[in-house]
């Protein structure tokens, strides 16, 4: 049995409470247009139940997901937006019942994976936690597009956690898929639980690079739903600095991100 059990728990719980603002949507609530331009609540939805679907195949058809890959390289500046658009068109509880199917097959293929196996992805090939940490991330990020799009603010958790280690592993690719310098040196990253105000901390104590700040603030800037200058992050050092201008937690090509609020604070330097 794969040690991916605890998150794919969590994974299991932040995906029934975005079900649970989308089952009773009538047409027109899933027609609603959402943050990410040119995407309504359907295109989120789709997209979770696609990305499902590469993940269910990188776990059992090893060959299958490097045609699907293949693919995305030939289009990096479409698949993901064609691959939304396709579930988008369905009927909404057609859509909804081939997410629910999807997510389940999902879940059971990652929980029955023998421990230390590795799967292939978009981006490096993942561990299985890993795989179910970042579908787990992905939920929650485009949960956050459905709940601005209707109106709800979601309670933060401490599932947060897993999007925040995630967010911070991730660091070197986001300045490699830019065609940066990755920094030699680790960041101290010191982060506040929202739920009881615990730190979750990552890096060396005594690292000159730092970031800081609340745990939910830190996960909307690696997702990039809310523009950095909105946020209550801060970094001490000229790399940290940057990294929080690029900062992305997710595989793929680097994303537009959220636009600065027209009244925000403003970014500290």
């Amino acid at each position: 049995m794969s040690n991916a059990l605890p998150v794919l728990d969590d994974l299991r719980t932040e995906t029934e409470e975005l079900d649970g603002l989308v089952t009773e949507l009538s047409q027109e609530g899933w027609s609603l247009p959402t943050p990410a331009p040119g995407w309504t609540i359907a295109h989120q939805i789709a997209h979770l139940t696609w990305t499902d679907r590469a993940a269910l195949l990188a776990a059992t058809d090893a060959d299958a997901f490097a045609v699907e890959a293949e693919k995305a390289a030939a289009a990096p500046g479409s698949f993901v937006d064609e691959g939304a658009a396709e579930g988008a068109a369905l009927p909404p509880a057609e859509l909804l019942a081939r997410w629910r199917a999807g997510r389940g097959d999902l879940w059971r293929a990652l929980g029955e994976a023998p421990a230390g196996t590795r799967l292939p992805w978009y981006g490096p090939p993942m561990a299985v936690p890993s795989m179910a940490t970042a579908r787990l991330m992905e939920t929650w990020a485009h949960g956050q597009d459905v709940a601005d799009a209707l109106g709800v603010t979601r309670t933060p958790t401490d599932r947060l956690r897993h999007v925040a280690r995630i967010g911070v592993r991730a660091r070197d690719f986001a300045f490699a898929v830019r065609g940066l310098s990755v920094p030699d040196e680790e960041f101290r990253v010191e982060l506040t639980s929202p739920v009881t105000g615990e730190l979750w901390t990552y890096g060396p104590e005594d690292a000159p690079q730092r970031v800081t700040g609340p745990g939910l603030d830190f996960c909307l800037l690696v997702t990039q739903r809310a523009h950095r200058s909105d946020l209550a992050v801060r970094a001490e050092g000229p790399d940290a600095t940057r990294w929080l201008d690029i900062a992305q937690a997710f595989a793929g090509p680097p994303g537009a991100g959220r636009q600065a609020k027209p009244n925000g604070p403003g970014v500290p330097r």
